[in-house]
C-alpha cells in the first residue's frame, strides 16, 4: 500500500475518533506516523501536534457553532497547562527514542483503562487549585509527548471543574487547542524535517473525519464508541512497549 494511501487512511480514522469523542485521535496519530509513515518518535510527536491543533479547531468551531463550548471555564483550565506544555515541548527532543515510545505506550495503555472505566457523574466545580492542577498535568503531556490529552481532559473537564458531557466534549477540544499551540512554539526547530506530502494529506483527511465523527457521534451510543476505542488502544499501547523492551 502506497505511502499516500496509508496517511490517507490513519487521518480519516484519527479525525473520526476525535469528533466523535472528543480527543483520543492524537494517541493514534504517534503510532501511525511512526509505524506506518516511517517518521522518528520526535518528528511523530510534533507531527502529531501539527494534526491535533488542525483536527481540533476545526471540531471547536463546530461545538462553538451548537453552544457547547464553556469558554471562560475551558481559557482558566487550558492557561494552567502552557507553562507545562512549554516546558514539555522543549525538552522532548533531548529524550531518547527508546523512552519516549515507552512513555507514549504507558500514556495511551491509561487512556485505554480511563475509557473503559464508568465515567463519574458530573458534579460541582471543584476548587481552583485542583483545576490548575489537571490543567498543568494536561499541558505537560501534550508538550512531551504530542498527544492533545483529549482523553484525559474530558474526564478532568466532567469531574473537576462539573461540565455536562457535550460541553466538557466542546470545552476539551478548546482546551486541547491552546496547549497544542503553546507545545508548538518550542517545537519549531523539529518541523524542519517533517515530510509535508505525507503530513498534509493526513491532516486534510483528519479535518474532514472530524466532522463526520461528530455526526457519528449522535447516531450511536457514547459508551459503545469508547468501549471499541479503547480496546484498539489497548493492543496499539501493548505493540508500542514491546517493540520498544524486544
Amino acid at each position: 500500500m502506497s505511502t499516500l494511501i496509508l496517511a490517507l487512511t490513519a487521518g480519516a480514522v484519527v479525525g473520526l475518533v476525535l469528533g466523535g469523542l472528543g480527543g483520543g485521535g492524537s494517541v493514534l496519530a504517534v503510532p501511525a506516523m511512526i509505524y506506518l509513515l516511517g517518521f522518528s518518535p520526535v518528528a511523530a510527536t510534533t507531527a502529531s501536534l501539527i494534526i491535533v491543533v488542525v483536527t481540533s479547531l476545526t471540531g471547536l468551531l463546530a461545538h462553538a457553532r451548537d453552544g457547547n463550548v464553556r469558554w471562560g471555564p475551558g481559557l482558566l483550565f487550558a492557561a494552567a497547562g502552557i507553562p507545562p506544555a512549554l516546558l514539555g515541548g522543549a525538552t522532548a527532543g533531548e529524550i531518547p527514542a527508546p523512552v519516549l515510545t515507552a512513555a507514549f505506550s504507558v500514556i495511551a495503555a491509561l487512556a485505554a483503562w480511563r475509557m473503559l472505566r464508568p465515567g463519574p457523574p458530573p458534579r460541582q466545580s471543584a476548587g481552583p487549585v485542583k483545576a490548575a492542577g489537571a490543567g498543568a498535568g494536561l499541558g505537560a503531556l501534550t508538550g512531551l509527548l504530542g498527544v492533545g490529552g483529549g482523553f484525559l481532559a474530558v474526564p478532568a473537564l466532567l469531574s473537576v471543574l462539573g461540565l455536562r458531557m457535550k460541553a466538557a466534549v466542546g470545552t476539551s477540544l478548546l482546551v486541547i487547542t491552546v496547549n497544542s499551540l503553546a507545545a508548538l512554539l518550542t517545537r519549531a526547530h523539529t518541523a524542519d524535517g517533517l515530510d509535508w506530502t505525507v503530513l498534509a494529506p493526513f491532516a486534510g483527511t483528519a479535518v474532514l473525519g472530524a466532522w463526520d465523527g461528530k455526526r457519528l457521534a449522535a447516531k450511536l451510543p457514547a459508551q459503545r464508541l469508547q468501549r471499541l476505542f479503547a480496546h484498539v488502544l489497548l493492543a496499539v499501547a501493548a505493540f508500542m512497549l514491546l517493540d520498544t523492551l524486544i
